[in-house]
């Protein structure tokens, strides 16, 4: 069995399809739209195969994520991996360098993984990591 796709609501649905283009190398589908209900979202695809649906709808209510201090139960962060600790820092820099902010790492951990945590521009959690040796 393998994990499908996981999905995004957002109220920036051209913005974060670009973040997760430019940074993470996601290809989209072409847009779906359901003039009914307003309903519009895009199918990312990466090289492993895993896929991220982006959604937008009128009246979701806003994410209540606090990316500083709080956690909370539930799906907390999506994890992206790369080959070597070097592309850990330079995907690090890169983020850092085009202004989102870095809230931890790059790290070693105590399970055997190299990795920095950021948001994306909805201030979804995300993680960077590769494991070391």
């Amino acid at each position: 069995m393998i994990l499908e796709h996981v999905a995004i609501w957002t109220n920036q649905l051209e913005g974060l399809k670009a973040y997760y283009q430019t940074y993470f190398g996601a290809v989209s589908n072409e847009k779906y739209y359901n003039e009914k209900k307003g309903f519009e979202s895009y199918f990312l695809s990466f090289e492993s195969g895993a896929r991220l649906e982006l959604m937008q709808m009128p009246n979701i209510p806003d994410n209540l994520n606090d990316t500083v201090v709080q956690q909370h139960q539930g799906i907390i962060h999506l994890a992206f991996g790369v080959d070597t600790m070097a592309a850990v820092d330079a995907k690090a820099n890169e983020l850092r360098a085009a202004g989102f902010p870095i809230l931890n790492g790059p790290r070693k951990t105590g399970d055997g993984y190299y990795e920095f945590e950021t948001v994306d521009p909805d201030q979804n959690r995300l993680e960077v990591t590769t494991p070391y040796f």
